[in-house]
């Protein structure tokens, strides 16, 4: 009897211990490490030699690997001022260009993505591709979520048109609902990145202009604290940002908030404040992550 008794518990141990086992790798397995790269500000256009910049960067991008590649806005230069040919044909060039890399990529709309929104444009506000139409007719959807190995992407359109030739960083209503709705079906534990073009959070203003100067509405997203507030009581990781062409990385309540700097640095005529033409490449590991800036060693050419 004791011998059956012991045998039962040799079995129980066994059971218990290759469930734990079993269990363990369904853990490991939904926070797979892996990595993306974050490229933003890539300001694309025949002149400069932006082409052959961009395609340096691609390049880089493809050796180093990442498992896609999300894009912060302002993709091309530009289709604001632009009249309707020209911003038709920077898009053709960024979606032509783009093809070169070797991963999926996942675009963000930018302010300069907005076709016709300067009276120069001479454009028709009834055209079907007036403002962010060009960019949700050419790219797709200008916001949007996706998944990977256990965690979750937000893309968000962060460009509001004032209709007064001029922009300003905001999440309008419809995006307020759909990122309710999104939330809603996510598990609390989830991982959650957001790209954003403006910023919700940057230091930028105070460290160039002056520590008390406030920010403009064009340069940070209006209602930015209203939109991380939604995300209280979730696991709100990292907001990507971009349309500064610099680098910060400020840490909030356990939200990392970075800067990601720029692809085409200042506009392809050479560093901004300092700043090379890179990329932020992410790897993460398991439910945290480590990033880091790669500037990809372009020489500006004249």
């Amino acid at each position: 009897m004791k011998k059956q008794t012991l045998l039962f518990v040799k079995i129980f141990v066994i059971v218990f211990a290759i469930t734990l086992s079993l269990t363990g790798c369904k853990q490991q397995s939904k926070y797979d490490s892996f990595t993306f790269a974050f490229l933003t500000d890539i300001h694309l256009q025949p002149e400069s030699n932006a082409v052959q910049g961009f395609l340096k960067a691609i390049d880089t991008i493809n050796d180093l690997r990442p498992e896609f590649v999300i894009t912060g806005g302002d993709q091309i230069m530009d289709a604001m001022g632009q009249r309707y040919g020209r911003a038709d044909s920077l898009y053709d060039l960024y979606q032509e260009t783009v093809k070169e890399l070797k991963m999926p990529v996942y675009n963000t709309i930018g302010n300069h993505e907005l076709y016709g929104i300067y009276s120069r444009s001479g454009a028709d506000k009834d055209h079907p591709d007036y403002g962010e139409k060009m960019f949700e007719n050419r790219i797709g959807k200008s916001y949007y979520s996706f998944d990977h190995k256990g965690w979750k992407f937000m893309i968000l359109n962060s460009i509001e048109d004032t209709g007064q030739e001029s922009y300003i960083g905001m999440i309008d209503q419809s995006q307020i609902d759909w990122i309710k709705a999104e939330l809603q079906k996510t598990d609390p534990e989830t991982p959650i990145v957001i790209s954003t073009h403006i910023p919700f959070i940057t230091a930028f203003t105070q460290k160039y202009a002056g520590t008390t100067v406030p920010n403009p509405p064009s340069r940070v997203v209006i209602n930015g604290k209203d939109i991380i507030d939604l995300f209280n009581g979730y696991n709100l990781k990292l907001v990507l940002q971009g349309h500064l062409h610099t680098i910060e990385d400020i840490f909030i309540d356990g939200i990392h908030f970075i800067t990601a700097g720029a692809v085409s640095a200042g506009w392809w005529r050479g560093p901004n404040r300092g700043f090379e033409e890179g990329f932020v490449l992410v790897e993460v590991k398991g439910d945290e992550f480590d990033w880091k800036y790669v500037d990809y060693n372009w020489i500006v050419k004249e």
